[in-house]
């Protein structure tokens, strides 16, 4: 894969704020949903469906393509604003997210769009589907790689670490995790709760190879999973440090809008915070 431009990164930064705006719009439209997620990955999920993935809109269920699982389901409304925006479908049919009959409900639904891999909701079951894809595409000797985007909050589920060992024990190379390392869940502070550290020791222990970066940094994250690709011995996880609601500060780090959408009033002061920062890259790149 050849390196990336300066121009080519500021393209995805400003795809990840676009991918902001619909999550907003979506939420209102909806009124109801998990916000603070959405936000905090809009960056990692811009540089999966711009740069990273092997996938074709037009072509969802191709054969050859990487296969993506989001295990922590309720942050998929940043999943449907990057597949919009990549033209899997309209981006203004985001606005259905939640609704009756849409195809796009609060928490992915396989069988209902195309581009999704896995049905999710119970957290926690994401790694063990990906691991068991991985291992059958290397018995099935396909070239594809296999992603679970993961919250940091379901490590505190037993079927992850069931994942992570099993994943670690039969060296799947072909799997890399993605951790929303964002340090908050429903009811507060990941340490507070049940503390996940030293989290990157824990991973290495069972035979993974490890990567941390700053989650909000598109380069980076193409570069690790670069990296994670080239690691033929072991599957490779990225914990990504995120700042939950990122792009608007009222939100930024605030546990209290893991499931809180905002109302039209939030929403117009926030989507122009965002439209600011927007012009702000533009003119930077000028």
């Amino acid at each position: 894969m050849e390196a990336l431009t300066d121009s080519e990164i500021k393209a995805i930064e400003r795809l990840a704020l676009n991918i902001r705006r619909t999550i907003i719009e979506m939420l209102v439209a909806a009124g109801s949903g998990h916000t603070a997620g959405p936000l905090g990955m809009a960056d990692v999920f811009a540089a999966l469906y711009f740069r990273v993935l092997r996938h074709d809109p037009k072509n969802p269920d191709w054969k050859e393509r990487d296969r993506l699982i989001l295990s922590n389901g309720h942050i998929v409304p940043v999943r449907y604003a990057a597949m919009a925006h990549a033209g899997y479908f309209p981006v203004e049919e985001c606005l259905t997210l939640r609704k009756f009959g849409s195809r796009l409900q609060g928490h992915p639904e396989r069988e209902r769009l195309p581009g999704l891999e896995t049905t999710s909701g119970p957290l926690g079951s994401g790694l063990s589907q990906a691991t068991g894809i991985a291992y059958a595409a290397r018995m099935d000797e396909k070239k594809f790689r296999v992603f679970c985007a993961m919250s940091d909050g379901e490590h505190d589920c037993g079927n992850t670490w069931e994942a992570v060992m099993f994943a670690g024990a039969n060296r799947l190379y072909n799997l890399t995790a993605i951790i929303d390392r964002n340090n908050i869940q429903i009811d507060g502070y990941t340490e507070s709760i049940m503390p996940l550290e030293p989290l990157r020791a824990k991973y290495e222990a069972f035979g993974w190879h490890v990567l941390e970066v700053d989650g909000h940094n598109v380069a980076h994250v193409i570069a690790a999973c670069e990296e994670a690709a080239a690691v033929y011995e072991k599957p490779s996880v990225i914990i990504a440090h995120t700042i939950p609601g990122k792009g608007v500060r009222e939100i930024e780090r605030d546990y209290r809008w893991h499931g809180k959408p905002p109302n039209k009033e939030e929403a117009a002061v926030f989507l122009n915070e965002l439209r600011t920062l927007q012009g702000k890259i533009t003119s930077e790149h000028q």
